[in-house]
């Protein structure tokens, strides 16, 4: 038995015995050991709503199956992602380091911020980026070596995500790589190994403050409005008084969005295939399959794992007593494993019937704004690299990232059979 089969087995076992009052998903390093999926599947099946009164980030209520999930995640009245009462991840910001940004907004003020960046992913700005995609794709693909191991996660998901980044920014191409660097410190805590602390966390994002501050102040005085998120920023009506740290955490949240998704749906992608040689066999048989294929690794890979809201009021889920005050976390990755909104949901189907109806992107006036373009780009990998015959294969597990809502890779190890 290997020892990832003997953790795994250890993990099942230890969910099926430990009492529920003591269950605690939260664990990151359940996420990192990939052995997070026997404990919700107890609970969609005990205690689909589940109060945990002691963690590393305090009480919170756990929603696990799909449609309560949907009910919490349309309901911004009752369940508030605004970042005055905590924000929209599990661990709750200190009080001295805020970070506003608009999906941490309730209406209007979402709403009106919203509008001003996401004229960037109009499907008429995405059929002008398709063509520069395919180009870049062809040619990070065409310089992996062959015969020999890389990196996937570096020599393909970071790379094609960072370089559509810089272009969303216009940001310094030669210095793209500063933005993988900020996504990863922004959802980094001090046990992850990105940073030894939280003073180093601030301080780099402080740098990324300063940096973007000064792109922002060559372009709000531009003659010419450019299209860039930047110059929307700079320019948009919510968007143009904003202070310091406001400014950031939006950047923050553009630069998250459109970085780890993509890279974990582009990494989880290429191991969930290696993972099912039938349905790479489905796929190479029928590359038409591809934009039913990305739909299902968004799904199967849920790049972030959970949001969070908090009560405004007593409310009652599913025959549970929520207060006014408590953390709700939504565990996106349990939904898309429920067995009674998606059918074989434990299986990967690269031809999966409704396979768009999946939680990842979130629900309501929070769907993910990127959405369309995230799945372009999947769908541009996997074209190009089936009109290459590329044999890819996957040589040992991937290296996970230590955190319960990223839900992400640090390395695949992989190589093409020439």
């Amino acid at each position: 038995m290997g020892l990832e089969t003997k953790i795994k087995d250890l993990a099942a076992e230890e969910a099926a015995n430990t009492p529920l009052d003591k269950f605690d998903v939260s664990d990151p390093e359940r996420f990192r050991t990939d052995t997070h999926w026997p404990f919700f599947a107890r609970l969609r099946k005990e205690a689909p709503v589940h109060f945990c009164a002691e963690s590393r980030f305090g009480p919170y209520w756990s929603v696990t199956k799909f449609n309560d999930i949907m009910a919490v995640d349309t309901d911004y009245k009752n369940y508030s992602s605004d970042w005055t009462y905590g924000g929209i991840t599990i661990n709750d910001p200190d009080a001295d380091f805020q970070l506003p940004m608009f999906i941490a907004m309730d209406p209007p003020k979402h709403d009106a911020q919203r509008k001003v960046v996401s004229p960037i992913v109009a499907p008429e700005n995405l059929h002008r980026m398709e063509s520069l995609i395919r180009g870049r794709v062809g040619k990070i693909l065409d310089e992996l070596p062959r015969n020999e191991e890389f990196d996937w996660v570096d020599r393909v998901s970071i790379e094609l995500t960072t370089q559509m980044l810089a272009t969303l920014f216009d940001f310094p191409w030669d210095e793209r790589r500063k933005l993988t660097r900020w996504s990863d410190v922004a959802t980094a805590d001090e046990n992850s190994g990105v940073v030894e602390s939280e003073e180093q966390r601030r301080a780099e994002l402080f740098e990324c403050a300063d940096y973007f501050m000064r792109l922002w102040n060559e372009r709000v005085n531009a003659p010419e409005v450019g299209g860039d998120l930047i110059s929307m920023l700079a320019h948009g009506e919510s968007t143009r008084n904003m202070d310091r740290m406001e400014y950031l955490g939006n950047l923050i949240l553009l630069i998250v969005g459109g970085n780890d998704t993509t890279r974990n749906s582009l990494s989880g992608g290429l191991y969930a295939l290696s993972q099912n040689p039938d349905e790479w066999a489905k796929l190479k048989a029928n590359p038409g399959l591809v934009e039913i294929m990305v739909s299902e690794i968004i799904r199967w890979q849920t790049p972030l794992a959970h949001m969070r809201r908090t009560a405004t009021r007593d409310i009652e889920l599913k025959g549970q007593k929520i207060k006014k005050g408590d953390k709700v976390v939504m565990w996106y990755v349990s939904g898309n494993r429920d067995e009674e909104a998606i059918p074989n949901a434990d299986k990967f189907l690269i031809d999966r019937e409704n396979a768009r109806r999946h939680l990842s992107f979130g629900f309501g006036i929070h769907r993910c704004v990127g959405n369309r373009l995230a799945e372009m780009q999947l769908k541009i990998v996997w074209e190009e690299i089936l009109k290459r015959k590329l044999d890819l294969e996957v040589l040992a597990e991937p290296k996970r990232v230590l955190s319960s809502f990223v839900k992400g890779y640090e390395t695949l190890p992989a190589r093409i059979n020439a």
